[in-house]
């Protein structure tokens, strides 16, 4: 049984990507900055909102300051709010999984480069906003995934919460479902169990372990 697990949130719990595809397509057709969904999965799944834009407009060669940027930011959050109207679905096993930890003791973390805003009506809707002793969203860091800022975070406010029972990053897993949020976990020393909702099985080869699903996945000890 790990000590303690990290849990990334878009892509794990929930299938929300094409939610954050729409809600930056909405934002950036007008401005004819858009781009295709096999371009978000490649380039931009895995930043938050932040670098999403700042890769967005590097790409056409134009410099973004940061008034535009925290328009941007906001515009999207905005936008995938109004998405939340149609409901949301967990991924299979996600929240047994949440709930059995839970019920074990184990400490758990949510580690996610999404915005707070986005990340709390979800969880509320899953019934597992309080599950997690520590929430680290993109409001929390300066660089997102595959930077190793978040989990690093991530684990020291839960080793904070749990000074007795948690050691070293080692000995607690994140789970991942992308490429860059498997360099950050590992960057901050945790082992990896990667998930292939959004990638292939050879995209996610530097996890330590890797599932189809969480559905059948059980910790021991």
């Amino acid at each position: 049984m790990p000590e303690a697990v990290l849990f990334d949130f878009d892509g794990i719990l929930v299938d929300s990507e094409p939610m954050h595809y729409r809600a930056f397509t909405e934002v950036l057709d007008p401005l004819g900055m858009g781009f295709p969904w096999k371009e978000y999965v490649e380039i931009y799944m895995g930043f938050d909102d932040r670098d999403a834009f700042r890769e967005a407009f590097r790409a056409k060669g134009i410099d973004l300051d940061d008034a535009t940027l925290a328009t941007l930011v906001a515009a999207k959050s905005g936008a995938f709010l109004r998405g939340l109207r149609d409901g949301v679905t967990a991924y299979p096993g996600a929240v047994p999984m949440i709930e059995s930890l839970h019920a074990a003791g184990r400490p758990l973390a949510l580690c996610s480069g999404a915005l707070r805003s986005d990340i709390d009506p979800i969880l509320t809707k899953l019934g597992v906003a309080r599950r997690f002793d520590v929430i680290v969203s993109a409001d929390d860091v300066r660089r997102s995934k595959p930077d190793p800022e978040s989990y690093a975070l991530a684990f020291r406010r839960l080793s904070g919460a749990y000074p007795t029972s948690l050691t070293v990053p080692g000995k607690s897993i994140a789970v991942e479902d992308t490429p860059a949020g498997i360099r950050s976990a590992k960057g901050a020393g945790l082992r990896v169990l990667a998930v292939t909702n959004s990638y292939d099985a050879g995209d996610l080869a530097e996890a330590d372990w890797i599932v189809d699903s969480l559905e059948n996945v059980r910790f021991e000890g």
